[in-house]
């Protein structure tokens, strides 16, 4: 789940915790409700939609977050074309790839639950963006607030310049996306990654035998609960174990934090040396990072602002609560349904900027493991994300290491896949120098 769809998942935890007895530790809570963060963007890139349902636990208050699968899911575009979405992973819906939005167009989103409930949105119509006109970057040593990172507040700071358009009133918002080198592509947790499919075909007497078939699996495969519990399994009872990349592959980390311009005091002015994000020092290599610079309609500025004034509020007892943030999103048959966030479209102007790290200076997120060692430069990013460092599998004999046996399958460990992902592609970004 993006960034965004996490955030207003925790806001409605926030919500149901604001609304009982703070003295309780175990809040009982009856929040359900369906989740919608969804944009209709103007570039040639995947147009998706992601739906939710955030539900709390009726007896101990705690959340849950399931996807909304298997569901009808169209986007009506000028009141007249209907456009089908297709399901790729679970709760994300995505048009057609050839499909991007028009400025001056008006776009609705109409979906359908399996129990025949249907949902519509308020149409949105693009507005046009201006293009960013110049991008910098300044390393600085307090970029990140202390309480992000754990304390860690080294990073860049990232400068636009714009012109803003003359005689009409515009609302912007601003992203990034970090491209960074990943050499670690997959970690199993009481498993072993496995390149093929496997079949039993000895269970007496010990180890297990599988036979390992032509079709491929190249993900992990749990080791059996009978290998688990026996004196002869090598590896602790509970582990993890991590894959190095078998082909080229780049960790995508988008932006954490909204960041929203109202130009009604600068209307047709220059912004110059605008801050529009921070991003973390993660390790010392190259990164290339994506800009975005989007338009937004007057009522998903007002939706994303108070959204922006809910999120940042620092959640003490003193405080206000937050109220619900409905959207723009109802159930057709029963207006009283709570529906929680927003679909709308932008337009939006993006420029790639190679950011070579020559001005940082210090140690990086990644750089020094918890017991002061210096961490090697094909580990300084999974160490930054993941806060500890990679285990690979031990290069032994496949029996001993993983407590079962396997005919065929190739030698071990196997290398995995670069699956792409919200935060994953194995293809070479636009833009990325060698």
């Amino acid at each position: 789940m993006r960034p965004f769809s996490w955030l207003l998942v925790l806001l409605l935890a926030v919500v149901a915790v604001a609304c009982v007895d703070p003295e309780e530790l175990l809040l009982r809570g009856t929040v359900d409700v369906i989740v919608i963060d969804g944009t209709i963007t103007n570039l040639a890139e995947p147009q998706i939609i992601r739906l939710n349902r955030s539900r709390a636990d009726p007896l101990t208050g705690r959340f849950g977050v399931l996807p909304l699968t298997k569901i009808s899911v169209q986007v009506v575009v000028d009141s007249a074309e209907v456009i089908n979405c297709h399901e790729t992973v679970d709760g994300s819906y995505q048009l057609p790839s050839d499909f991007k939005g028009q400025v001056g167009h008006a776009y609705q989103l109409r979906f359908t639950l399996e129990n025949g409930g249907t949902y519509v949105s308020t149409q949105q119509i693009m507005p046009a963006v201006p293009p960013i006109a110049k991008v910098s970057a300044q390393f600085n040593l307090t970029s990140l607030p202390p309480n992000l990172l754990g304390g860690f507040t080294k990073g860049y700071d990232l400068l636009i310049d714009m012109q803003d358009p003359v005689a009409q009133r515009n609302y912007y918002r601003w992203d990034w996306n970090l491209y960074e080198m990943q050499d670690w592509c997959k970690s199993c947790t009481q498993g072993y990654y496995m390149t093929n499919k496997l079949t039993l075909v000895s269970s007496y007497p010990a180890p297990l035998v599988y036979r390992a078939e032509p079709d491929l699996l190249e993900d992990c495969f749990d080791v059996p609960s009978s290998v688990l519990s026996t004196g002869t399994f090598s590896s602790p009872s509970y582990f993890v174990l991590d894959y190095p990349c078998r082909t080229q592959c780049w960790e995508i980390i988008h932006s954490y934090a909204l960041n929203l311009f109202n130009d009604q005091y600068v209307n047709g002015g220059q912004i110059l040396s605008r801050n529009i994000g921070q991003v973390p020092f993660y390790t010392h290599n190259p990164a290339l990072i994506e800009i975005r610079q989007a338009s937004l309609t007057s009522d998903a500025y007002r939706f994303l602002t108070l959204f922006q004034q809910q999120t940042q509020n620092t959640g003490g007892l003193a405080d206000t609560p937050p109220a619900a943030l409905v959207g723009n999103v109802h159930n057709v048959a029963n207006a009283q349904e709570k529906v929680v966030g927003y679909f709308t479209a932008g337009a939006v102007s993006s420029i790639r900027y190679w950011l070579d790290k020559k001005d940082a200076s210090g140690i990086p997120l990644g750089g020094v493991d918890d017991e002061g060692k210096i961490v090697p430069g094909d580990k300084e990013l999974f160490f930054a994300l993941n806060r500890r460092l990679p285990k690979p599998e031990p290069q032994t004999s496949v029996e001993y290491s993983i407590g079962f046996a396997i005919v065929g399958g190739g030698s071990r460990p196997p290398s995995a896949l670069c699956v792409p992902s919200d935060t994953k592609t194995p293809l070479k970004p636009d833009g990325w120098r060698n």
